[in-house]
């Protein structure tokens, strides 16, 4: 790799910048142009050896950008890769016209567009270089990662419950009833366990979470090496950084009652976990989306666990209720939901620890999540985010069926999915309960419920006026 220059031209600025991190990353050098108009002018000003073409674009389109490089003798030669969305209807139909000679479709992983890329400069400028080979991620020991995870979560059960009763005694001694004019001390195991009660182990875990974050010095375990405030630095950066400096540790994110601590090994990330987040991001909900259990099975083991130290999945794998590869998966599919998330937060506090090792509970993971991989997909629902709220902008919005448009179309032409979510549109449920009653996540259901939108088949209720 010698830095060939790739020139991107995108309205999406998310997308923008992600993918020339990407590709800076894998050695090219990389400019940027958020319309035709510059991109033209970009590539005028300093010919670049490819092109990454968005297609639907304001001013010009991606075909017309392609005339106006065809009118140029400098420009008519360089290959062009057609970037498009799954709904665009491009691709194929427009390969080998005027310089596009390949397409990729939106949503892509960094290791797709890095790879069309070279592709494309080694057949045209014929500079071969050869892919470095992948690493593979360590064998898991299912039955060892189990019980070491076990060790490690009633561990901190164990250190979270000591600190629960040692705050809910001190406060005992300092809590007086007045009657009739006079103080009387209560009984101190009482007020004790009143405070317990509020207490919780996820109350505690964001306490510390708050505590880690604003006075880092004071929580040992772990070499602090970064601390601030998201609205200072958005989370994505911080992301960034750590993937860059190859980091090993564990990065607590807190938002209001909401905690996020993702697990780092050599700049990848090896697992989230949670407290204090939406229903729809806790494990049970993939469980149910993969369809692993019974959704009745599921709740009735929840609650006969109540007050159990051991982590939900390990005692559903040990119960023979799921396999091992199964919970990995929804793990998988966790964690990456958790990030997404996270890059919508524009406020709260993250704090980093260095350590030398991964936790057990993240060692048993192992997930080696690439950063790019999940910013390039979580920027792009970002942009399709700020799109759906024009629409849906509260979950308590109700929508109605318009039956007439929906037999005129057929349901024949909806995906399984959107079927399900135009059976929950009855006038009734408002955006939360369809997401609650589908077991899905509210970006799907949302981005499913503005097509439903776009194209007639539900509308929105409108509330009577009062005269």
């Amino acid at each position: 790799m010698s830095g060939e220059h790739v020139l991107v031209i995108d309205d999406s600025p998310t997308i923008l910048k992600v993918v020339q991190l990407v590709l800076t990353k894998a050695g090219f050098t990389v400019t940027t142009a958020p319309d035709g108009d510059e991109g033209i002018e970009e590539a005028t000003q300093r010919p670049p050896d490819v092109i990454l073409l968005d297609f639907v674009m304001p001013k010009m389109n991606g075909y017309q950008v392609c005339q106006a490089l065809h009118r140029q003798d400098s420009l008519k030669d360089v290959p062009v890769i057609l970037m498009s969305a799954k709904g665009d209807q491009v691709g194929e139909r427009f390969v080998k016209v005027m310089g596009i000679v390949d397409y990729i479709t939106k949503p892509f992983s960094p290791e797709a567009i890095t790879g069309i890329v070279r592709h494309t400069i080694d057949k045209y400028r014929r500079r071969g270089e050869s892919d470095p080979a992948m690493r593979l991620l360590p064998e898991l020991n299912p039955e060892e990662a189990a019980a070491a995870a076990d060790s490690a979560m009633e561990a901190r059960r164990a250190a979270l419950g000591r600190l629960r009763e040692g705050l809910s005694k001190a406060a005992a001694h300092c809590v007086v009833h007045s009657a009739g004019g006079q103080s009387v001390a209560l009984d101190e195991d009482d007020v004790a366990a009143w405070i317990a009660q509020g207490l919780s182990t996820s109350t505690l875990e964001i306490l510390l979470a708050e505590l880690r974050a604003s006075a880092p010095e004071l929580v040992g375990d772990g070499d602090t090496v970064l601390a601030g405030d998201l609205r200072v630095v958005p989370i994505a950066e911080v992301l960034t950084l750590l993937n860059h400096q190859e980091q090993t540790g564990g990065l607590t994110v807190t938002r209001g009652n909401a905690q996020v601590e993702l697990h780092f090994k050599d700049g990848k990330i090896e697992l989230a976990t949670a407290a204090g987040v939406s229903e729809e991001l806790l494990l049970g909900r993939f469980i149910l989306e993969r369809n692993l259990m019974p959704k009745e099975d599921l709740d009735a083991f929840i609650n006969s666990r109540s007050g159990s130290a051991s982590l939900l999945g390990n005692q559903l794998v040990k119960l023979g209720h799921i396999n091992h590869d199964d919970l990995i998966e929804a793990i998988r599919q966790q964690t990456c939901e958790l990030v997404y998330e996270m890059l919508r937060w524009n406020f709260g506090k993250f704090t980093f620890q260095r350590t030398e090792e991964l936790s057990a509970v993240a060692a048993e993971a192992s997930l080696g999540l690439s950063v790019d991989g999940i910013l390039m997909e979580g920027f792009r629902r970002v942009d399709e985010w700020h799109l759906i709220e024009r629409e849906i902008d509260n979950f308590d919005m109700v929508f109605l069926r318009n039956e007439d448009a929906v037999t005129r179309m057929g349901r024949g032409r909806l995906t399984r999915e959107e079927l399900a979510i135009l059976e929950l549109v009855n006038g009734k449920n408002t955006v939360k309960e369809i997401v609650r009653q589908s077991r899905m996540g509210s970006f799907e259901v949302s981005k499913m419920l503005f097509r439903l939108h776009s194209i007639k088949l539900i509308r929105k209720r409108v509330q009577p006026v009062a005269v």
